[in-house]
């Protein structure tokens, strides 16, 4: 019998803690030890998880003693420095999404983690969604032909503030971009991976609030490739509950997956995928539930996997630099009013 992983988890806020649950309830894995920033959440880790050692930084996490795996759950304006004293230290890192607030700084990790010979697992659970995978599923089978274009649209409540609202402060969260449509750039990336890289993004954004212009409650984005094939992405934090829609359109048939929720993390969504194969409609029956919570235990059973077979995580680190830059992209765009293109805008 395999020993168990031992993880240590950085960060304890709404998010954290669904991670630290998940740690929990997978058989192969042991939540070691947690960081969280605050005398109270430091004392809500400590009586929640009495078996765990308590920090109030990464350096001392990493110091007090032998970790396999770090889980990084902290605002996305400490990723860099969290990840690279993990992978310094010798640990696999599972990084949440963004990797960092820049390129630069996702090559960095990328770099690092390759020449530490470390796993670098980037946060984007949908991969591992029994819905959201089925619909790459169909696609590699060819049930609709080549794809052609995608469709990956939100319509939510707003965002939490996040501990100390971080989540509202452009310095600490960089960009609402880089918050939820970045895991729909990398669903359409991977729905699309036939066609190459993408070549193009132009994005269009607004805020409903005039303090904050920055930070876009609507977005939307195309992401083109040389082909022709191509992605939108769209998003509006000015509605209520949590609706997501995807549609892929291929040259002999089409995929049509929708999930409904009171609120992103609901226990109990409802959630439905059709699939045209260019003669007849197919209702699927999925067994198991769809939704970032599911999807959370999916991805830390992942990681176990990974780190003891050697195999290489759903979300690498490549695939976190090009999510993460073709959120920049897009909002770079909505800035100059022009359309990115991703060659230069991947080597400045």
């Amino acid at each position: 019998m395999s020993k168990k992983l031992f993880f240590g988890l950085a960060g304890f806020g709404a998010w954290g803690r669904m991670h630290a649950q998940s740690i929990t309830s997978c058989p192969d894995a042991e939540l070691k030890a947690i960081v969280a920033p605050s005398d109270v959440t430091r004392a809500e880790a400590r009586s929640l998880y009495p078996n765990a050692t308590i920090h109030a930084d990464v350096s001392s996490m990493l110091a007090a003693g032998h970790l396999d795996i770090v889980d990084i759950v902290t605002p996305s304006h400490t990723h860099l420095q969290a990840c690279r004293e993990a992978l310094e230290a010798g640990c696999h890192v599972l990084l949440e999404k963004p990797m960092a607030l820049s390129v630069r700084d996702c090559r960095t990790l990328t770099e690092l983690a390759s020449s530490k010979q470390r796993m670098l697992a980037i946060g984007h659970e949908l991969r591992l969604s029994s819905q959201w995978g089925e619909v790459k599923r169909r696609i590699e089978q060819g049930v609709i032909g080549t794809p052609r274009y995608v469709l990956v649209e939100l319509s939510r409540k707003p965002y939490r503030l996040g501990a100390s609202g971080w989540r509202y402060d452009g310095a600490r969260v960089g960009s609402w971009v880089l918050e939820e449509p970045i895991h729909f750039f990398d669903l359409a990336r991977w729905y699309l991976s036939g066609e190459g890289d993408p070549v193009t993004v132009y994005g269009a954004g607004n805020s409903i609030d005039s303090s904050r212009p920055h930070l876009h409650d609507n977005f939307s984005a195309i992401m083109k490739y040389e082909s022709g094939a191509y992605a939108v992405i769209s998003q509006t934090l000015a509605a209520f509950e949590h609706h997501q829609t995807v549609k892929v359109a291929g040259t002999k048939g089409a995929i049509w997956a929708a999930w409904s929720g009171a609120m992103d993390r609901t226990m109990d969504p409802s959630f439905s995928l059709r699939v045209f194969d260019g003669k007849e409609i197919e209702e699927v029956k999925m067994t198991q539930k769809s939704g970032e919570v599911f999807e959370l235990r999916e991805e830390i059973a992942m990681c176990v996997r990974c780190v003891r077979e050697g195999s290489a995580p759903a979300a690498t680190g490549m695939d976190g630099l090009w999510s993460t830059a073709l959120c920049l992209a897009a909002e770079q765009s909505i800035e100059t009013g022009k359309t990115v293109h991703l060659q230069e805008f991947l080597k400045a």
